[in-house]
């Protein structure tokens, strides 16, 4: 075990350890959408788990925990960073919460009352995304205007599958989540496992009650 200091606190956690990890079990919050305990790389791609480490911002999520690491999560700088990229975000994201499946669930929302910053974007910074929802997939809706291309889904999707059914398609401002095409085993396979669903942190997967050709689906 080693001892790090985190604002005021200090904190004794495994040498080697993920800092993000290591804040958030101990009651220190730092915002995050793209992070999951089980990566083995963070990809830090929301670029919202920003820290002060020695005067220079840097990713908690990319960090190790080490001896007479000190931290600073509360800094102008850090406050700064992460309101631009939550700001960045909402440039492509379609704030409707009342009629969204993850209303008052939702990550961007508690980041957002965290940051003391509101949801709506600057309409004349937005970057509209197509509001049709793709249902091409065997049983699970995608609404890309909600989507913060965390990548979550896609990670979990190929970790647990030997095949996966999710990746990303597009370049640029035109990327989205897409899927592999499935047959009917490849589609029972995401009935039964669903955790791209439960992963998502704001709403953009949700499964279907019914099948594409409008059977019931039975779980």
């Amino acid at each position: 075990m080693v001892a790090l200091q985190v604002d005021d606190r200090k904190i004794t956690a495994r040498q080697g350890r993920n800092l993000l990890s290591v804040c958030l079990e101990n009651d220190i919050y730092i915002p995050h959408l793209c992070f999951m305990e089980e990566d083995r790389r963070p990809e830090a791609a929301c670029r919202l788990c920003f820290v002060e480490i020695q005067g220079a911002p840097v990713a908690a999520c990319t960090v190790d925990v080490s001896s007479g690491l000190q931290v600073w999560t509360d800094t102008p700088a850090v406050r700064r960073l992460q309101r631009s990229a939550l700001r960045l975000l909402l440039s492509a994201h379609d704030v409707d919460c009342r009629h969204c499946h993850a209303n008052r669930a939702c990550e961007l929302q508690n980041i957002a009352r965290f940051l003391k910053t509101g949801l709506r974007p600057d309409p004349l910074g937005q970057i509209k995304r197509p509001v049709e929802v793709d249902a091409s997939h065997p049983c699970i809706d995608h609404y890309p205007h909600r989507c913060v291309l965390c990548g979550k889904c896609v990670r979990i999707c190929r970790d647990q599958h030997r095949q996966p059914a999710l990746g990303f398609t597009g370049r640029g401002i035109d990327t989205v989540i897409g899927h592999y095409p499935l047959d009917g085993h490849g589609g029972q396979t995401c009935r039964e496992c669903r955790r791209c669903i439960e992963a998502c942190p704001v709403g953009a997967l949700k499964l279907r009650p019914h099948g594409k050709d409008g059977t019931t689906i039975s779980f």
